[in-house]
């Protein structure tokens, strides 16, 4: 068993504050025993503006938060999970959505850019997203072998499209981290049980980092960080503000209920 955190922030529009507390909370995550940990979306900058993130962009492979997701996952010998770093896209207004996974000596190991962008009204306010003025999308899903499992990815969005997590399960994931940034109106309705309901389908573990609280911006996110387990049940839950969950994974118990419980092995229609 390997002991996985997620951390929850409200993170603001200045990048340096941000890092400063994504420090802090990591290093108190890995105080506990966390030997995976994993940031929530935006950790690095909520801003005033969709176009904010533009303006800090980084090209690939350098730049302050990169470096600071390297250095620190060096500096506690962790695998440290990047929310979403805003990397530069093809199209010099827009940057890619890029969750950057490092292992415990520093190395970058894999990168995934976010898929499904959040273009929506929320029902019932006045609330309006357009991440595709600011954002380019992704194509592929990610799924890694690491210390703790095969492990994939899914940013916020991506968490509403359950084809999207059958495809990670065709490449035998077994744990998925879901950085979010889940407004408090949609987190309210659909957060756990769509969290729930990922992990049940695919029987596995779902590590959740989400943004908790008011933002300068005027938006308000869900919080309720949480890590669930292959039969759905809510190990850990952060509900508002500043911190972190943990729990412990354990691949023999997901193997053990994948075997006594094959509901993957009776799947009778799939993703082409």
């Amino acid at each position: 068993m390997s002991k996985c955190a997620a951390i929850q922030m409200a993170s603001s529009p200045n990048v340096g504050s941000n890092l400063l507390e994504a420090g802090k909370l990591i290093a108190e995550a890995a105080k506990a025993g966390a030997k995976l940990i994993t940031l929530p979306e935006n950790f690095a900058l909520m801003g005033e503006h969709e176009l904010d993130k533009v303006k800090v962009r980084e090209q690939d492979g350098e730049g302050p938060i990169q470096t600071f997701l390297s250095e620190t996952a060096k500096k506690h010998a962790v695998w440290l999970i990047g929310g979403s770093v805003p990397l530069a896209a093809t199209d010099d207004h827009k940057v890619r959505a890029a969750c950057l996974i490092y292992n415990d000596k520093g190395e970058r190991v894999a990168r995934y850019d976010k898929v499904h962008l959040f273009d929506v009204s929320v029902p019932d306010t006045n609330e309006e997203y357009r991440e595709s003025d600011s954002i380019d999308s992704g194509v592929e899903p990610l799924v890694i072998d690491t210390p703790f499992g095969r492990l994939g990815i899914a940013i916020c969005y991506d968490l509403r499209f359950p084809e999207f997590f059958r495809k990670m399960q065709e490449q035998g994931v077994e744990i998925v981290v879901v950085p979010s940034a889940f407004t408090a109106e949609t987190g309210a309705a659909h957060w756990e049980v769509l969290l729930r309901a990922r992990a049940i389908e695919n029987l596995c573990y779902i590590i959740a980092p989400n943004q908790g609280g008011f933002h300068v911006n005027g938006r308000k996110t869900f919080g309720h960080s949480m890590v669930v387990d292959p039969w759905g049940i809510v190990l850990d839950c952060y509900k508002t503000g500043a911190g972190f969950v943990s729990a412990e994974v354990d691949i023999e118990r997901l193997e053990k209920v994948r075997a006594s419980f094959p509901v993957l092995n009776h799947r009778r229609f799939f993703c082409q």
